[in-house]
């Protein structure tokens, strides 16, 4: 069983990539949407509740927990791969190397939450993998609540596109790495901002293909039947399922509200 947790809805696009790469796994998603969003929380903060939702999954019997939120992957992933007894697995690296595969002209810009872009963890993975890359990063706070909401293609999303991005583009990239999960819910809007000649990267399918490379080391990867799907949330969990239906394109049956405060 895999676990994925992040600060809301937004962790669903790697859900949706897991589901799809690996049918018969049984996977349980917990967002917290009690708390949403991380970005704009300390570092302290964001490392208590991650460690509240790894906890929290761990006691469901997962085998491999991905942390489908940027801003818990630059703050806390490193304490939760030290802690926890099963593997963990981030957004970042997966998002940087794609990235790094992806540019043509050495250019990347990253955009994210406050905390991400703070953090400076995009720009320290692209310089580990390719030192001579140009890096530009931006903080696009309201994404979030946007994609929350499901303001995904209206008046109020294209001009937060426009105030937040039209710098960037101005900059040369060919590359966006969009740093937060909840950003490609807004894909449409950020891409008519940059432009069709500058790719967007999110992380659900490198992230996908480093499942797979830990499952095949767990021998673990089932190849038949369907897999089971749960998912938790911590608040307004009819919200949670009126989006999130309408983002994976069918309806959340199993849901739960649940505390994980104190984990």
């Amino acid at each position: 069983m895999i676990g994925v947790f992040d600060s809301g809805i937004g962790g669903l696009t790697v859900f949706k990539e897991i589901a799809r790469r690996f049918p018969a796994l049984d996977i349980v998603y917990l967002g917290d949407t009690a708390r949403v969003p991380y970005g704009t929380k300390s570092p302290e903060t964001v490392l208590r509740y991650s460690r509240e939702a790894a906890h929290f999954l761990g006691r469901q019997g997962i085998e491999l927990l991905v942390v489908a939120c940027n801003t818990s992957s630059a703050l806390a992933l490193d304490t939760l791969q030290r802690e926890l007894p099963i593997p963990a697995v981030g957004v970042i690296r997966p998002g940087a190397r794609r990235a790094v595969a992806a540019t043509r002209n050495g250019r990347i810009g990253v955009i994210g939450t406050p905390a991400t872009v703070k953090s400076g963890a995009y720009v320290r993975a692209i310089h580990e993998i390719a030192p001579s890359m140009s890096v530009v990063s931006a903080t696009c706070p309201l994404f979030v609540p946007l994609a929350e909401e499901g303001w995904t293609d209206n008046s109020v999303a294209r001009e937060a596109s426009r105030i937040y991005l039209e710098p960037v583009a101005r900059d040369g990239i060919d590359t966006l790495v969009l740093g937060c999960t909840h950003y490609p819910i807004l894909r449409v809007v950020i891409g008519a901002v940059m432009g069709p000649a500058v790719t967007l990267v999110d992380s659900a399918e490198p992230v996908a293909d480093e499942i797979d490379q830990h499952l095949r080391t767990l021998g673990r990867i089932p190849d038949h039947g369907q897999g089971s799907r749960r998912f938790f949330v911590t608040d307004s969990w009819e919200r949670f399922r009126e989006v999130g239906a309408r983002f994976l394109g069918h309806s959340i049956e199993r849901l739960e509200q649940v505390s994980i405060v104190g984990e």
